[in-house]
């Protein structure tokens, strides 16, 4: 049977989950959990992602992720590949650290109730999994967005999202009140049994959209405005990270007074050439071969090279 494509669309909304090979866990220490932290960052500001939740277990993580852009296949494949490689690096092993393709559960951001309940649910999964000790508020589970939700903003992560959820609880302001209300909503579902909502879980944990009896047929309109079809491809996502890189380029450009032709007049290793490539690996998930491509940097085994030695020594990149 062939894999389902992957639909992508702007401002789509997606519960995603990945479990470790074999079911081997995939955070060792709380070293590796920081590390995921940001690497999930990294990919943010890579490909434009706004996280409303997320929750690291052991051997599996859930994240709630907004993308503006198109840029969830991209997003994933650039997550997951150099959170893998940092992990084998660090831990001296080699092969694949998670088990196949990861899940992505669409979720109907048309009203104020299938968000609220996806990240509900990632904020639970600590109590699911008993992983709680009896009475303790949800907070002391460290891994998650959730005590970040209780945080001042400046002690939360700049990619995490947190105005839509509060605002779907009916919370519109995001001050100390604001945040002991979600608290005493949070902690009345850890005191309740059998709350309505559980039994929306089985589609969050098995279908491919979570919605509106409608959303299938809403979806048709979001994925097609540009002339797409409904499912985009890994190259259609390509195209719109190559759209950014190409953007990149050109404002670099323009902003030294370059024409694009002096990309072909430069030496393959410029240094004005390194410094964009560093740019572009750390603002966009392009492979090594395309930006030495597109820069008339030579082979990407050269680009690389030099990447990795001005790594080392500490330069910085020209913002």
């Amino acid at each position: 049977m062939a894999r389902q494509l992957r639909t992508e669309y702007e401002g789509a909304i997606y519960h995603v989950m990945n479990r470790g090979d074999r079911g081997e866990p995939i955070f060792r220490d709380e070293e590796d959990r920081w590390r995921f932290c940001r690497a999930l960052g990294e990919t943010c500001e890579r490909a434009a992602w706004q996280v409303h939740a997320f929750c690291l277990m052991n051997n599996h993580f859930h994240a709630v992720i907004e993308t503006p852009q198109p840029t969830l296949v991209a997003g994933m494949k650039w997550l997951l590949g150099t959170y893998t490689q940092r992990f084998n690096l660090r831990h001296q092993v080699r092969g694949h650290l998670f088990a196949g393709r990861y899940k992505s559960l669409l979720v109907d951001g048309s009203s104020d109730f299938y968000l609220r309940v996806v990240c509900d649910y990632v904020h639970l999964n600590p109590l699911r999994a008993r992983l709680l000790p009896d009475g303790a508020p949800l907070e002391t589970y460290p891994w998650s967005s959730y005590p970040y939700y209780l945080a001042v903003p400046g002690r939360r992560p700049a990619w995490l999202r947190t105005d839509r959820l509060l605002g779907e609880h009916g919370l519109k302001r995001d001050n100390a009140r604001g945040r002991r209300n979600f608290a005493a909503i949070m902690g009345r579902r850890l005191r309740e049994e059998g709350h309505a909502e559980e039994d929306l879980w089985p589609k969050i944990r098995r279908g491919w959209k979570f919605g509106a009896d409608d959303f299938a047929d809403r979806l048709v309109d979001l994925v097609k405005p540009a002339g797409r079809s409904a499912s985009h491809t890994s190259e259609a996502i390509t195209e719109t990270m190559e759209a950014k890189g190409r953007r990149l380029i050109r404002q670099e450009l323009e902003r030294d007074g370059f024409e694009l032709e002096a990309l072909r007049e430069m030496k393959k290793g410029a240094p004005w050439k390194i410094r964009l490539a560093e740019t572009l690996r750390r603002e966009t998930t392009l492979t090594v071969g395309w930006i030495a491509q597109e820069l008339h940097a030579g082979v990407p085994q050269t680009l690389w090279k030099a990447l990795t030695k001005r790594k080392k020594n500490g330069a910085e990149t020209r913002d």
